[in-house]
């Protein structure tokens, strides 16, 4: 299932912002321990490089969209779920924008402090709105 999927890559983003990298041996635990299936790994690799391609990009759309929280100063939780959601719904046409958000929604519910939801959502609303304007 996609969720479970959505909740190991937000682990793996969540333990970069840290150490500054994805840790492949962490990475790979974690995919072993939450019995990730070789499709759901495809589809986080996939997330995890174009994190990796596009993170000045990212930073750049987060810092204009949140002008009291700009991504340096983010919830690193918050930050996590903004990448990956950010990922889906500017680079992989086969997720649907809502589905992307609404996820992120409640990864942010779940692992977040209690404003989060409604923060990463404004933030995912905004980045929609802008994409179908272009």
């Amino acid at each position: 299932m996609r969720a479970a999927a959505r909740e190991t890559l937000f682990k793996i983003i969540f333990a970069s912002q840290f150490t500054g990298e994805v840790n492949c041996g962490f990475k790979n635990a974690l995919y072993k321990a939450e019995k990730v299936a070789d499709k759901d790994a495809e589809y986080c690799d996939r997330i995890l490089s174009v994190i990796a391609k596009h993170a000045d990009e990212f930073t750049a759309m987060l810092d204009s969209r949140s002008k009291l929280f700009p991504e340096a100063r983010m919830f690193p939780a918050d930050r996590s779920i903004l990448l990956l959601s950010m990922a889906e719904i500017l680079y992989c046409e086969d997720i649907p924008d809502a589905v992307s958000a609404n996820e992120a929604a409640n990864i942010a519910s779940k692992y977040s402090s209690e404003k989060s939801a409604s923060f990463v959502s404004g933030i995912l609303a905004d980045l929609i709105k802008d994409k179908k304007n272009v």
